[in-house]
This record gives C-alpha cells, structure tokens and sequence, in this order.
C-alpha cells in the first residue's frame, strides 16, 4: 500500500508559478510510474495534466505543454510538478496518483484508473 501527499498549492496570480510535491508514504522505485491529475470547480472529471512514465518519459496534456514539468525523485520518494505561466483555467484541486501495472504505465494520459491516489493540493489562478 502506498499512500500520496501532495503539497504546494495556493494562490497566485496569473502569470506565476507554483511547485507541487507528492511525498509518498514509502520507498516509490523505478517500477511505479507517476502522475499528475487535476479536477476543475465545476467539473466532474479529472483531467489528466503529466505522467512520468517507467524509464523516465514524460508526457503532457496540450493544455500545459511548455509551462508544466514534470519529475521525480526516488531517493526522497517525491514527485514534482513546476508549473509556470500560470492561466486561470488551470484553476483546480490537483492530485497526484502512483500505479505498478504495465496497462496504466504505458496507457495515454487520458487513463484515470490509477490505484494510488493522493487527496489533493488547490491551485487557484486570478487573472
């Protein structure tokens, strides 16, 4: 069992930047693949925002390309999310999930059915 905290969200104005953290609860080896999820107010699905897949390749939702990076580090078992040039449409509680199996770490980003989740960081964006 593995247990997710995210941490980092808040406030800040469009334009800026944020860094979230998922600390998870034990050692997260090279075999868990990772991965940022966000739900907007309003909405009733989760949009998935990064994944840093097995062997370390990472992809992205359109709708953050070049503003988000994701990244991982197994010593301090944390994964990250840097978000910059932030836009008010990112506004959203923002979720950090972990998963062993080979159907989720090689599925697109599109795939929600991750086994681990974190309970959520808010990142909220004013224009």
């Amino acid at each position: 069992q593995v247990q997710l905290e995210e941490s980092g969200g808040g406030s800040v104005q469009a334009g800026g930047s944020l860094r979230l953290s998922c600390a998870a609860s034990r050692y997260i080896h090279s075999s868990y693949c990772m991965a940022w999820f966000r739900q907007a107010p309003g909405k009733e699905y989760d949009e998935g925002v990064a994944v840093h897949y097995l062997g370390g390749s990472t992809h992205y939702a359109d709708s953050v390309k070049g503003r988000f990076a994701i990244s991982r580090d197994n010593a301090t078992n944390t994964l990250y999310l840097q978000m910059n040039s932030l836009k008010p449409e990112d506004t959203a509680m923002y979720y950090c999930a972990a998963d062993t199996s080979l159907r989720t770490c090689t599925a697109p980003i599109s795939f929600k059915k991750w086994t681990y989740w974190g309970q959520g960081t808010q990142v909220t964006v004013s224009s």
